[in-house]
């Protein structure tokens, strides 16, 4: 009898979560890897938001909580909503997972039937296919181009919907590409869900605070109130507050979707940690002056990213507007020799050889649904940016066109 369910079949290990883990071997076997493949800020998480946790954990807040969050953080998110993005929530319309990948998978498995369709713009974060797959959905991908400013436009998303079409995915700004939708943008696309009552809309804010050059960020029920019923707005502290190993994410929704989403919780990981949601409490409540600070380090990096890479011959790097990745077409390398003569052929091929020859660790754009490019990561120190993008130079360099 087969111990491992075939389901798992369906699924692939997250490719960015190898890609770290691979830098770090090789870091361990003593290599002097440049690492541009983590998805988390390099900043810690602030002090009061520390404070708070230890607090809790002094009084003794270290025990059960209700399953999908405690009342006061659930107040919190609910007052984040209306005050940062001018959503209403009631009480029973929140929840609050470990993690926003929790949050958004349990939506998913309670809504995604054998054969349902889930539209997913491409390049994706990776893990949006795979929930998708793992729950006998079908992911539909709807690839996004560099011309396009990597953002489905609203004659894809028409020509994307079927009758099985359960869910669109937004994911704005956007892993892995920084591309985020403005208002209007989000109103057209709003548009044509108009005329689709059976399509439901997963939105990913999860970078909200992560946009630069003057950027508006706005979330997709804000621009289309009408839809907020069939909306479920994602977001968490991982990425804003540097909390990524604090595990807690929050959505607003439908009451009975939040329901759902609670029900399968509670038989699974039952409520996130008790230390964690007091810690997220202060987070959502507490001071955000170090976010500009912050923001302006990002654009400071993602600005020397750019135009180093920008001067590469062979390499195409948009400015992103939000998150901290960039995401360069990497297609004027493609067909090339290595010193040593193979042909790079693909996306892969030269992240390999990237690792191989010049000890810099990116993720190839196949994992995140659209080729040829490759993800950096700038979540790191404008030194290690520097010498990375010293060492693409040089590997991009060394190839050849002859045969």
């Amino acid at each position: 009898m087969k111990l491992i369910a075939t389901r798992l079949d369906r699924i692939k290990p997250s490719p960015s979560s190898m890609a770290t883990a691979r830098v770090k071997e090789l870091r361990a076997a003593g290599r002097e890897i440049i690492g541009l493949t983590v998805g988390e800020p390099d900043f810690d998480t602030p002090p009061h938001i520390i404070e708070a946790a230890y607090d809790a954990m002094k009084s003794g807040k270290t025990r059960y909580t209700v399953v999908d969050g405690t009342p006061e953080l659930k107040r919190a998110v609910r007052e984040k909503f209306e005050r940062e993005n001018g959503l209403v929530f009631a009480q029973d319309e929140v929840s609050v997972g470990n993690g926003g990948k929790q949050v958004i998978f349990n939506a998913l498995t309670c809504t995604v039937d054998e054969g349902d369709e889930v539209i997913v713009p491409a390049p994706y974060w990776v893990s949006y296919p795979d929930m998708v797959l793992l729950n006998g959905g079908r992911p539909v991908i709807v690839e996004c181009d560099v011309d396009s400013g990597y953002k489905m436009t609203p004659a894809q998303l028409e020509a994307a919907i079927t009758p099985r079409t359960k869910w669109l995915v937004l994911n704005s700004p956007c892993n892995p590409t920084g591309a985020s939708y403005t208002r209007a943008e989000l109103v057209a696309l709003g548009e044509v869900l108009s005329r689709h009552p059976h399509v439901w809309i997963l939105t990913d804010d999860v970078y909200e605070h992560l946009i630069y050059d003057g950027f508006e960020f706005a979330t997709f029920a804000q621009c289309n109130p009408h839809l907020q019923e069939r909306t479920l707005t994602v977001n968490g502290v991982s990425k804003a507050y540097a909390m990524t190993g604090w595990r807690i994410g929050f959505a607003g929704g439908p009451k009975t979707l939040i329901k759902a989403m609670a029900k399968l919780q509670s038989q699974s990981t039952t409520n996130p940690s008790a230390i964690s949601q007091a810690a997220a409490l202060a987070a959502l409540n507490g001071p955000k002056d170090f976010l500009a600070d912050w923001r302006t380090q990002f654009q400071r990096r993602r600005d020397l990213v750019v135009d180093r890479l920008n001067a590469i011959e062979g390499l195409y790097c948009p400015r992103p507007t939000g998150a901290f990745y960039v995401y360069p077409s990497c297609a004027g390398v493609i067909g090339r020799r290595t010193p040593d003569g193979r042909v790079i052929a693909n996306d892969s091929d030269f992240v390999m050889y990237l690792l191989e020859t010049q000890d810099v660790g990116v993720i190839q754009g196949a994992a995140f649904g659209l080729s040829p490019a490759f993800r950096i990561s700038f979540a790191t120190s404008y030194e290690q940016l520097q010498e990375g993008c010293r060492r693409i130079a040089l590997a991009c360099e060394s190839l050849r066109t002859d045969a």
